[in-house]
């Protein structure tokens, strides 16, 4: 177990994007895995690994090494020694580890590992907020569970193959997989790999999706021939398991703000062969209005903090700022009222977030209900999800009928 210069580097590089250029780790990571075409599985893991880590307990650690933002070259060769040390590996004689203070590492750990924003490594107010939401000890639960790394989730795509047979081609791959219960879609992998090099990825037998943002789609009880719409499609991972659900049969709208999301989500349909998909930007009123009491199922999967997602989005725990949280609680209330009159008397409507905050799911579920639009709806259920509880995604869905 040692540490190799190249992998080190570009390893800094990259948090110098993350830390300093405001850059979305995924991308940052996305782009070092390509850096050098020698390198073999497991030093593409390393990369991927150790940045995500860094990323993660960027508080903990830069407090341990003792260096404040913005970082520089030799703070971020800091927090990597500390990252090193923590992780058992021996320090090498490299000019930017010289005089590396082990035990003044490990001595730190234990003293700062005692206050929970630091231990966590979260900024203060989301301690704070979290513990104001869920209680102190569902949050502290909470917490840990979100600094666990994701695992990755695959959703069959039932337009084109069959679990079973998808299992089967993986494990030909060497890629193997377990199945989840009370998931007809889901394989978990047991070890992470590259499966977007996958011939079955390119031939659109899968998709990769977290196991609680499975339960969405189901959750919106589609059946095949009704017209459905996904008012904020993105670049649909559920607009696709709809498709699916609905076994290209019907019409099936998806809408957003942004046409850069929807040709991404055309590619990906087209990959998935799903044909029912209709596309429309939203970028007047009148979007929405032609709508009004047309559908039989609406789904609206609401922006939101993302605070359900911090496993597989470490770095939000850093762009996130408190006046977002305040600004999105309103965007999804205007969303709620606006986009609910797309149901037609007798449909249905499914509110979602990744966020495990009460006043983003179920006080906005409440709220709703008050309103003039809202008095037409019955609320039928909801399912809050919690990461400590299900050791996936925190998620958040309420399905409401439009009274007939």
């Amino acid at each position: 177990m040692r540490l190799h210069r190249n992998l080190v580097y570009t390893t800094i590089d990259s948090l110098n994007a993350i830390f300093n250029e405001g850059e979305y780790a995924d991308k940052v990571v996305a782009r070092a895995l390509k850096k050098d075409k020698r390198w073999g599985s497991s030093d593409r893991k390393f990369v991927a690994e150790t940045i995500y880590e860094i990323v993660r307990w960027k508080r903990l650690y830069s407090e341990i090494a003792e260096v404040k933002e913005p970082f520089d070259r030799d703070n971020l060769w800091r927090m990597f020694a500390v990252w090193a040390v923590l992780r058992g590996y021996p320090i090498p004689d490299w000019r930017q580890l010289e005089g590396t203070p082990e035990r003044k590492i490990k001595g730190r750990f234990d003293e700062l590992s005692k206050i929970r924003p630091l231990k966590e490594s979260i900024p203060d107010w989301m301690d704070e907020l979290g513990v104001k939401e869920l209680g102190e000890k569902v949050w502290a639960k909470e917490i840990t569970a979100q600094n666990q790394p994701a695992k990755v989730i695959l959703r069959t795509n039932t337009l084109k193959t069959t679990k079973e047979a998808l299992r089967a081609i993986l494990m030909d791959l060497d890629i193997e997989t377990e199945y989840l219960k009370d998931q007809p879609d889901a394989l978990v992998l047991k070890e992470r790999a590259n499966v977007f090099m996958t011939d079955a990825f390119k031939q659109g037998l899968f998709e990769v999706q977290d196991a609680n943002s499975q339960l969405v789609a189901a959750f919106l009880d589609v059946k095949p021939g009704m017209r459905v719409v996904d008012t904020c499609a993105g670049a649909g991972g559920k607009t696709l398991h709809i498709a699916s659900l609905m076994q290209n049969k019907g019409q099936l709208i998806a809408m957003d703000l942004y046409e850069s999301k929807l040709k991404q989500l055309k590619l990906r349909a087209k990959r998935n062969s799903a044909f029912n998909i209709e596309y429309r930007i939203i970028d007047t009123t009148k979007v929405i209005k032609k709508l009004h009491e047309k559908a039989d199922r609406v789904l609206i999967d609401a922006p939101c903090s993302g605070l359900g997602v911090l496993k597989r989005n470490p770095d939000a725990k850093w762009k996130l700022k408190p006046e977002f949280i305040d600004n999105i609680r309103k965007v999804q209330s205007e969303v709620l009222e606006s986009y609910s009159k797309i149901v037609k008397p007798g449909g249905k409507l499914v509110y979602a977030t990744c966020s495990i905050l009460p006043s983003e799911n179920q006080e906005q579920v409440e709220r709703f209900l008050t309103t003039d639009i809202g008095k037409q709806f019955t609320f039928i259920k909801d399912h809050k999800i919690l990461a400590s509880e299900s050791g996936f995604d925190g998620f958040y869905m309420a399905l409401l009928e439009r009274k007939a």
